[in-house]
C-alpha cells in the first residue's frame, strides 16, 4: 500500500431518523478519535437506499490556530476547537 493509498470503512448502523444517525454518528467517532486511524470531521451518514447522497456530522472548519471546528455541521454558534461548557 502506498502512503496515500487509504482505506474507508463502511460500517452500516441503524437509526430511525437523520437527527440520531448524525447523533450516534458523533458519538462513535468521538469514542474513538483517540485512534490516530480515525478522522472524525470526515463522519457522514446516508440513507440505506441513497448512499450517494452523504450528511456531514461534524463541521470540521479550519481554525485560525490550524485546529478544526469539532461542533456539530449544522451548529449555529461561533466555530470552536472544544466543546463549549
Amino acid at each position: 500500500m502506498s502512503p496515500a493509498e487509504r482505506y474507508v470503512i463502511h460500517l452500516p448502523v441503524v437509526a430511525a431518523d437523520l437527527v440520531r444517525a448524525r447523533i450516534l454518528a458523533r458519538t462513535a467517532a468521538r469514542s474513538l478519535a483517540f485512534l490516530t486511524q480515525v478522522d472524525p470531521g470526515e463522519t457522514t451518514v446516508s440513507a440505506e437506499d441513497d448512499q450517494g447522497v452523504r450528511h456531514r456530522v461534524f463541521c470540521d472548519r479550519l481554525l485560525k490556530n490550524g485546529r478544526r471546528c469539532i461542533l456539530r455541521a449544522d451548529h449555529e454558534v461561533s466555530c470552536a476547537a472544544r466543546p463549549p461548557r
